[in-house]
C-alpha cells in the first residue's frame, strides 16, 4: 500500500471501530507483539490526547485495571471508570502530582507524545528527544520493578545516547516501527521491558 491508503486504512478502520484515532493501531500491534500490558495493570499515558490509547488500554486492564492519561489538550470523549485523566504539561508537571492520583507504582508507562514540528530536522528532533527524555525521567521514578515502557521519539543524532540510557535500565530494549508509520517517517517506538 502506498502512503495515503495506509494512512486512510487505519482512519477509516478507526472510524468503524469506534477509536478516536488511528494511532491506536501501532500500540495494538506493539503490544500484541510484545504482551506490554495485561488484565487489572495500572498505566499512565503521557500525552494521551484525543483518547485512543486510553479507549485501548481501557479495554485490556479491564475494570480493575486503571488508567491516567496526561495531556495539555481536553480529551475527545468521555472516558469510563477505569480512566482517570490530568490536563497537564508533563514538561513541567512535578511528578509527586502522579504519584498522588494512584495508591501504588504503575505497571506500564506509555508516551505517544510528539513534538509541535517546524520542517527543521535537528530542532524537531531536539524537541522529541525533550518529551522522550522526560517520558524516561517520569518512568524511572513511577514504574515497578519489572513494570515496561513504551515511548515514541524522532529518530537523529541522540537516539544513540538515549537508547543506551534505556538499555541500563531494562532487561529487554527494542526500537520497533509499526506498520501504521510512514515509511520514510523518522517516528521509530521504544520498547522497554522489565525495569530493573
Amino acid at each position: 500500500m502506498h502512503r495515503k491508503e495506509i494512512k486512510d486504512f487505519y482512519f477509516y478502520k478507526a472510524k468503524r471501530e469506534h477509536y478516536l484515532a488511528r494511532s491506536v493501531y501501532k500500540l495494538k500491534e506493539i503490544d500484541e507483539k510484545y504482551h506490554l500490558l495485561k488484565k487489572n495493570d495500572v498505566v499512565l499515558d503521557l500525552g494521551c490526547h484525543p483518547g485512543s490509547w486510553l479507549q485501548y488500554c481501557s479495554k485490556i486492564i479491564g475494570p480493575k485495571g486503571m488508567i491516567l492519561g496526561i495531556d495539555v489538550k481536553e480529551l475527545g470523549y468521555k472516558p469510563g471508570d477505569n480512566v482517570r485523566f490530568l490536563k497537564a504539561d508533563i514538561l513541567n508537571l512535578n511528578i509527586r502530582t502522579i504519584k498522588s492520583m494512584v495508591n501504588k507504582h504503575f505497571d506500564v508507562v506509555l508516551s505517544d507524545m510528539a513534538p509541535f514540528t517546524t520542517g527543521v530536522k535537528s530542532i524537531d528532533h531536539q524537541r522529541s528527544m525533550n518529551l522522550a527524555r522526560r517520558s524516561l525521567e517520569i518512568a524511572n521514578q513511577v514504574l515497578r520493578k519489572a513494570g515496561n515502557f513504551l515511548c515514541k521519539m524522532l529518530e537523529g543524532e541522540e537516539s544513540p545516547a538515549f537508547l543506551k540510557e534505556i538499555k541500563e535500565r531494562f532487561g529487554f530494549i527494542k526500537v520497533y516501527k509499526p506498520k501504521g508509520s510512514r515509511k520514510e517517517s523518522r517516528e521509530i517506538y521504544v520498547i522497554g521491558l522489565g525495569k530493573r
